[in-house]
């Protein structure tokens, strides 16, 4: 951006002629009075401001002899028309730009005009103000708030959402997910286990406290167990081979119960014959299980 300064009166000289001369126009003397010589002819100050004056591209009244002239690329001022469009300080000896319309414009009146627009004041961010700038669109730091608390966010984290932009704290009670243990908005990362959103820190096992997210675990009456705990505290121990009966986890999944004792599906056969048993006719015998022909034997 380019800005100019206007460059002075026009070619011609006026002055008090003491030789004998007429005026090139009207023919009346001119020694001894006052006249205008341009281009060579001298004429009164009557007929330059009729015939030659320059015509003012602001007021479009001729620029007199008596008048002071401002020129510029063949464009011509009054010194009091020589005003900045915007703001109408006099430009006399001061920088501007010529813009539309033949207008002239101070530098600061340029700068404004030409600035990006705040998003939210929609005045111009002149260089040197401190702005906040997302996806093309430009904002006063002071103009860059929440939508919801109305608070500066400025140069700090925010939450686009449509048209609209929120704080951390706002997002976070507005839009993110609670989870179904601390009650907390889960912010990052998080699981989902039976449509219920956890933070990871807080789907853990109610027994060793170890995370467990992307691990093997099982669910007893609304409590979370690895399966290393499960096997210690919780699971109930196979009356033939007396190690935990971890059904899903292990080589057994499916439990045999018989009055208070459970057993591995495996692990239920006859105490004679070894015959499994699951699912089939059994006889209890003095605390022990046999098939159906065995104790025939005993």
């Amino acid at each position: 951006m380019a800005f100019h300064r206007h460059t002075g009166p026009g070619s011609y000289t006026v002055g008090t002629m003491s030789e004998r001369f007429d005026c090139h126009y009207c023919r009346d003397p001119l020694q001894g009075k006052k006249y205008v010589q341009k281009e060579g002819r001298h004429c009164c100050v009557k007929c330059f401001d009729k015939f030659c004056a320059n015509t003012c591209i602001e007021c479009k009244k001729p620029i007199g002899a008596d008048s002071k002239e401002l020129h510029f690329k063949n464009r011509y001022w009054h010194d009091s028309c020589f005003r900045c469009f915007k703001c109408y300080t006099s430009l006399v000896n001061e920088p501007f730009m010529l813009r539309e319309n033949n207008k002239v414009w101070c530098s600061n009146c340029t700068a404004a005009e030409d600035a990006p627009r705040c998003k939210g004041c929609f005045k111009p961010i002149i260089a040197g103000d401190q702005n906040v700038e997302y996806k093309k669109m430009v904002w006063h730091k002071d103009c860059f708030t929440c939508s919801q608390c109305k608070q500066v966010i400025g140069s700090g984290s925010f939450f686009p959402k449509g048209d609209d932009f929120y704080c951390v704290s706002c997002h976070e009670h507005k839009f993110a997910k609670t989870c179904a243990k601390c009650k907390n908005p889960i912010t990052s990362g998080g699981l989902t286990y039976q449509e219920q959103p956890w933070h990871s820190e807080c789907f853990i096992c109610s027994n060793c406290k170890k995370q467990l997210g992307g691990k093997r675990f099982t669910a007893v009456e609304d409590q979370f167990y690895c399966v290393e705990c499960y096997k210690e505290c919780v699971a109930k121990k196979c009356a033939g081979c007396k190690n935990p009966i971890t059904a899903g986890f292990g080589r057994g999944t499916s439990v045999v119960n018989y009055e208070d004792e459970s057993w591995h599906d495996y692990c239920f056969k006859c105490t004679k014959c070894a015959r499994g048993l699951a699912n089939k006719r059994f006889v209890c015998h003095n605390g022990k299980i046999y098939c159906a022909e065995c104790p025939k034997r005993l």
